[in-house]
């Protein structure tokens, strides 16, 4: 059974994933404003090939969208899928930082 969740510091945080209870995968965030910004995804590697990194994704997607956030996605996967599927995340891609 897997189960996600975001953990915020102050202003940096993760979005972690849980397999059985333990830690499969995780996607280093920070949140500043109404700024997301995810800097890395990863999933161990005895769980490569599970849908892991996908399902971290829509945590943090969800995540943004419950809480009025645009993401920056300087994770070269988050910004793959975003490209890949723009209509889908549309509403929490923030398109215009450097």
């Amino acid at each position: 059974m897997e189960r996600t969740e975001v953990v915020l510091g102050n202003v940096k945080g993760e979005v972690q994933l849980f397999s059985d209870d333990k830690k499969a995968g995780k996607m280093d965030i920070s949140v500043i404003g109404k700024k997301l910004t995810v800097y890395h995804t990863e999933v161990n590697e005895e769980y490569a090939g599970k849908g892991f990194a996908k399902i971290l994704l829509e945590k943090l997607v969800s995540y943004a969208r419950e809480n009025d956030l645009k993401i920056v996605p300087l994770c070269p996967y988050v910004h793959a899928q975003f490209k890949r599927n723009p209509e889908e995340y549309n509403d929490v891609w923030l398109k215009e930082e450097l």
